[in-house]
């Protein structure tokens, strides 16, 4: 898979470098890119950004500089049969991002993750980005950060743990958060006893089926205690 990413601040994802992701990106199995959107200025103050038509408060990205991003990374798929790209711009305004989203996303070739600051960036952007591609504006949740680069990285952490090659045993994958929509059940190591707690005496039985029976139940509770809208579903 490739993704590219478009930020004013490309230093904020040089934590991808490291662990699991890190070495998918040596390895090759993914190939993340990082640019910076002040690369497709033409001014020699690099400007971004601009007072919103209409008024009000902050600043509004220009048009232009996303427009030339997007019209040389669209062109650049790794493959003829990889298509158009999908674009994700993360938005307070777009959809929720789930991790049903996670495992379409993991499906596509090529990914480009274009990152808003100030006010957010011009809309005529995404109805051109349309034109290239299959557009998505995607959301955390129901809050706003300062611009779209935290958002990203998440969501290519989701993504790219579920691209074969990645996380070394995939069968840690099937049982986790959100994967059967439950909640993942709580984990337990050595010592069998800390600090006056105890592990389940089902965990240290040897009876799988007694222990697969008493993780699902503990899915189904921790679920109805944390998240009772996903039940509701």
């Amino acid at each position: 898979m490739k993704i590219d990413v478009v930020s004013i601040f490309p230093s904020y994802f040089d934590g991808l470098s490291l662990s699991l992701l890190g070495k998918a990106r040596a390895t090759g199995i993914v190939d993340l890119r990082i640019h910076d959107l002040r690369d497709w200025t033409g001014d020699r103050h690099r400007t971004v950004d601009d007072t919103p038509y209409g008024g009000g408060a902050g600043m509004v990205m220009k048009p232009e500089p996303w427009g030339l991003a997007l019209d040389e990374l669209a062109s650049s798929s790794p493959s003829e049969a990889a298509g158009a790209p999908t674009i994700i711009f993360p938005s307070p305004a777009g959809e929720v991002f789930r991790q049903s989203t996670a495992r379409e996303f993991a499906q596509r070739e090529h990914l480009i993750i274009g990152c808003g600051r100030y006010e957010g960036i011009d809309e005529r952007v995404f109805e051109y980005a349309a034109t290239l591609g299959e557009v998505r504006l995607v959301s955390l949740g129901d809050y706003v950060l300062n611009g779209g680069e935290v958002a990203a990285m998440a969501m290519i952490e989701a993504v790219g743990r579920l691209i074969p090659g990645v996380v070394g045993n995939p069968a840690s994958l099937v049982e986790e958060s959100h994967e059967d929509g439950l909640l993942e059940y709580g984990s337990y190591t050595k010592p069998s006893v800390w600090r006056d707690r105890a592990v389940p005496d089902v965990l240290l039985s040897g009876n799988h089926g007694a222990i697969a029976t008493w993780r699902r139940e503990q899915q189904i509770e921790r679920t109805r205690a944390r998240r009772p809208d996903l039940l509701s579903d």
